[in-house]
């Protein structure tokens, strides 16, 4: 029995299985989504209304902002170190540090650290202003606080929390808080840092940035007092423990140095960093933006419209094929 040849020069068809099925029929999409057009205009809608609403809610936000410039350092500790660190190690005198190049570095760091901020609200006692405050009147210039959290009369904390937290917040929670409102920025090129304050109140925000500079100055300067007090106890103990005349003659430099240190910093208020654009009292809200808040929730609502029109009609196609 002589079975058929297949003419093998016959163009080949390819099967490609499931293509008419898969195939998106841009007539029939149009047709599902006009059939659904009030269904996704409500959803548009009630998301345009629900966008308002939350817009309209949200408080105003002003924020403040100083610019500053990291102060000159006048000491001559660094270098009166540099030049008898040698004679000293050959003596085996240990000299205190007295480096003091990133000064305005190490300022900044403090500026965002866990000591420095939780003092700064302790000794400012702004904790009310931080984590109660609810609205600003700007007619009185006035804070009106959260009374479930805060009884302004008898000035007690009334919040209802789980332990192990307290009705009055702790400093880590302070922290965390004030650290949501605080920006500590950088200009690389020029060294300028910026710190800004956000706040419900203009007034608050401009005060406490000031606050802000005036105290990381003033710790600074501690830091730096302290250290070349301690430093000069040190250089004088080294003069009465040695008969050396070059070695005396050094530390003698050093105490003059370190002395400089402490006179200086008495007579400048500016010690780290300069003041070159003070905060203001700003008088436009920094956020939210109502306008783009409004257009985004329509937007997503006629999106969501639009998934679930589509989601239903070939859900309830397949359903039917079964």
């Amino acid at each position: 029995m002589n079975e058929p040849v297949q003419n093998q020069n016959a163009p080949v068809t390819p099967q490609y299985p499931f293509v008419a099925d898969d195939e998106i029929d841009l007539k029939e999409l149009f047709m599902v989504l006009w059939a659904g057009k009030w269904v996704i205009s409500a959803i548009t809608a009630l998301a345009g209304v629900i966008a308002v609403v939350v817009a309209l809610i949200m408080p105003n936000i002003y924020t403040s902002s100083a610019l500053l410039a990291p102060a000159e350092s006048t000491s001559g500790m660094s270098s009166l170190m540099k030049q008898y660190g040698g004679l000293a190690s050959l003596a085996g005198i240990s000299l205190p540090g007295g480096g003091d190049s990133s000064k305005s570095g190490l300022a900044k760091e403090l500026l965002k650290s866990r000591a420095f901020l939780s003092d700064f609200i302790r000794r400012r006692n702004i904790l009310p202003d931080l984590m109660a405050t609810k609205a600003w009147d700007a007619s009185a210039n006035a804070i009106e606080y959260d009374t479930e959290l805060y009884d302004v009369k008898g000035n007690v904390w009334v919040r209802d929390v789980a332990p192990p937290k307290q009705a009055e917040p702790s400093m880590q929670e302070a922290y965390n808080a004030f650290t949501d409102i605080l920006s500590v920025s950088e200009d690389k090129e020029t060294a300028f840092v910026t710190v800004s304050i956000e706040h419900q109140s203009p007034y608050v925000a401009q005060q406490w940035v000031s606050w802000l500079v005036d105290d990381i100055n003033q710790a600074v300067k501690d830091q730096d007092v302290a250290e070349a007090k301690r430093s000069i106890e040190y250089l004088k103990e080294q003069i009465s423990n040695t008969s050396l005349a070059e070695l005396q003659t050094m530390f003698f430099e050093l105490i003059q140095s370190q002395t400089e240190t402490i006179m200086l910093a008495e007579v400048r208020p500016e010690y780290v960093f300069k003041t070159i654009d003070p905060a203001v009292v700003p008088e436009e809200k920094s956020k939210p933006k109502r306008a783009l808040i409004c257009v985004l929730g329509t937007m997503l609502g006629g999106m969501l419209g639009v998934l679930i029109v589509l989601v239903r009609h070939y859900a309830f196609s397949e359903a039917r094929s079964d």
